[in-house]
């Protein structure tokens, strides 16, 4: 069972895609881009018009950060925001529900 494009949609699929490269570039995630396309574009699926987001971006050479990767990043951030500022507890308490999410994460992979 296919999906129709409806006929309210105008984006063509190369304005679709040229779209989802430069969201892409500025470091959004999949997901995200799918929900901009739907907010601001009028896009309900991107599959309507052809392809997956992450098809499109892995056929431009496009790499998509995995979700390890990202809380990596944020964690190593947040230990030098908790260097310069010691008492900030709230950073604290973020750096410890990123290492929690991150020891998930590396439980599930072994």
């Amino acid at each position: 069972m296919e999906e129709k494009k409806p006929e309210w949609v105008t984006m063509k699929p190369a304005e679709l895609e040229k779209i989802i490269v430069e969201l892409a570039k500025q470091g959004e995630t999949p997901a995200k881009i799918g929900m901009i396309l739907r907010d601001k574009h009028g896009v309900p699926k991107a599959k309507l018009l052809g392809k997956r987001i992450s098809q499109i971006l892995t056929e431009k050479n496009i790499k998509i950060k995995s979700e390890k990767e990202k809380l990596t990043e944020e964690t190593s951030k947040l230990e030098q925001h908790k260097a310069k500022h010691k008492h900030d507890y709230t950073a604290t308490r973020a750096m410890t529900k990123k290492l929690w999410i991150l020891n998930k994460i590396n439980k599930l992979e072994h």
